[in-house]
């Protein structure tokens, strides 16, 4: 098993507004501004494959990154007829983002601390407080109510880490909700997050109201 002292202290960093990456989870992306191409084509030449996807502040425009984001490892990569790559990123660990590296490439890299999240370098979590029947009728309720669809044989069977996970990363919340979600210390306190959020949105809620 590999521990955070095995992981770089730097890494590239991918801004991506609502995306959802979380430990042993996987992330398909698609990749097509320069920058970014380029940033594959060099994380294939490390020996981690590792990237960063953190939220920004204030969406694409904003320039601050969230504290804490998670390193996923390059797991598959494929090439269009017209140059962009269709790739997957499998979750290592979250990390806190320090200070950004100035340098020659254009895409953004940065310190990384890997202190606090040694759980996500472990075997995969189990929620003992988890009532299944009751978070299926929420997830059934607030899929419907957005419109989604879903396995629900697979989702019904899945282990408790890959059901939260797989619905907190599907589920169409803001940037923010994404946010405390990736952040929740434990996968107990993830799936609290989650149902209070898909509660909230099925009572029609709105974010002021949240705050």
């Amino acid at each position: 098993m590999k521990t955070s002292i095995d992981l770089p202290n730097v890494l590239p960093v991918f801004p991506l507004p609502g995306a959802l990456l979380l430990p042993r989870s996987p992330m398909p992306l698609h990749i097509f501004e320069p920058r970014y191409l380029q940033m594959v084509e060099d994380c294939m030449k490390t020996p981690e494959r590792l990237i960063v996807m953190v939220q920004p502040r204030g969406g694409l425009a904003g320039n601050r990154l969230n504290a804490i984001g998670c390193a996923g490892r390059l797991t598959a990569f494929s090439e269009t007829a017209d140059g962009r790559y269709m790739i997957t990123l499998t979750g290592v660990s979250r990390c806190r983002v320090g200070d950004e590296i100035d340098g020659f490439v254009p895409y953004r890299r940065a310190h990384v601390d890997w202190s606090g999240f040694d759980r996500d370098l472990g075997s995969p979590e189990h929620d003992a407080g988890l009532d299944r029947p009751a978070i299926l009728s929420v997830l059934r309720r607030y899929f419907i109510d957005e419109d989604l669809n879903v396995d629900w044989d697979s989702l019904a069977a899945a282990e408790d880490e890959m059901l939260i996970n797989s619905v907190s990363v599907l589920c169409p919340f803001g940037p923010e909700d994404k946010q405390a979600l990736l952040e929740a210390p434990s996968l107990s306190t993830r799936r609290e997050t989650l149902i209070t959020l898909m509660e909230f949105a099925l009572r029609g809620g709105n974010d002021e109201e949240m705050m």
